[in-house]
C-alpha cells in the first residue's frame, strides 16, 4: 500500500509514511471488509460515512506539515483512522464527530491501540471547539460548501487548515496558511468527500 498508493503518488514526508505504515488500517473497518482495507479506495463505515482512501489520508496529513508538538483539530472523526495518523504526528488531537455511534466506535479503537493523546467529542464540527482554540492545524474530512468561518477564527497565526470545498459531489482540496494578513490558500487537487453537515456547512440533521 505504501509503495503503490502513497509514495508513488508523491507523498514524501517520512513521518507521514511511517505513520501510515505503522497503523493497522483493517482495525478501522468492519471485519467483513478487512481484506479490502488496504486498497486504493474509500470504504463504508456505517451511517452513510466512509473511511478515506490511504492516499487522501496521507496527502491531507502531509499538507499540515506537522512536527510533533502541535495541537490539531479534526472535524469528522469517522472511523478514527485519520485520527490515529494525526496522533502519530502531533502532540494532541481534538476530534469532533456529529454521529455518536461513530464517535463511540472510533474511541474504542483508538483506546485499544494506545492513542491516549486524542480527545473525541460529539458535536457540530463546523463550529469548531472554541474552548480548546487556537489550534496549530485543522483538518476537515468532509466536503464543505465553503470554509466555515468558525474554523478560520480558531486557527492560530502560523497555523494550517486543510478542507475539501465544493458542491455535494465534487470538491477541491484546499490548504490555507494563516498569518497576520489573513489566510492564504492553495489548491491541492480534486477530491470527493461526504458532505460536511452543520450550522456552517450543508443543511441536515446535526
Amino acid at each position: 500500500m505504501i509503495a503503490d498508493q502513497v509514495s508513488r503518488r508523491g507523498i514524501r514526508d517520512p513521518r507521514v509514511l511511517r505513520a501510515i505504515a505503522k497503523i493497522p488500517r483493517h482495525r478501522f473497518v468492519d471485519e467483513a471488509l478487512g481484506a479490502r482495507a488496504y486498497g486504493d479506495h474509500p470504504l463504508p463505515i456505517g451511517e452513510g460515512q466512509t473511511i478515506s482512501q490511504p492516499y487522501m489520508v496521507a496527502l491531507m496529513s502531509e499538507a499540515l506539515a506537522l512536527t510533533g508538538r502541535e495541537r490539531v483539530l479534526e472535524i469528522g472523526t469517522g472511523s478514527g483512522y485519520q485520527t490515529a495518523v494525526l496522533a502519530e504526528l502531533c502532540g494532541k488531537v481534538h476530534s469532533i464527530e456529529r454521529l455518536k455511534s461513530l464517535a463511540d466506535r472510533a474511541t474504542q479503537r483508538l483506546d485499544a491501540l494506545g492513542y491516549y493523546n486524542v480527545q473525541v467529542r460529539v458535536g457540530d464540527g463546523t463550529l469548531g471547539w472554541k474552548n480548546e482554540a487556537p489550534f496549530d492545524a485543522i483538518i476537515v474530512t468532509a466536503g464543505a460548501p465553503e470554509v466555515p468561518q468558525a474554523l478560520i477564527e480558531q486557527l492560530a497565526e502560523g497555523g494550517r487548515i486543510v478542507v475539501p470545498v465544493g458542491d455535494e459531489s465534487n470538491q477541491v482540496l484546499r490548504k490555507g496558511t494563516k498569518d497576520a494578513d489573513g489566510v492564504h490558500w492553495q489548491n491541492l487537487g480534486d477530491c470527493v468527500f461526504v458532505k460536511l453537515i452543520g450550522a456552517q456547512g450543508w443543511a441536515g440533521a446535526v
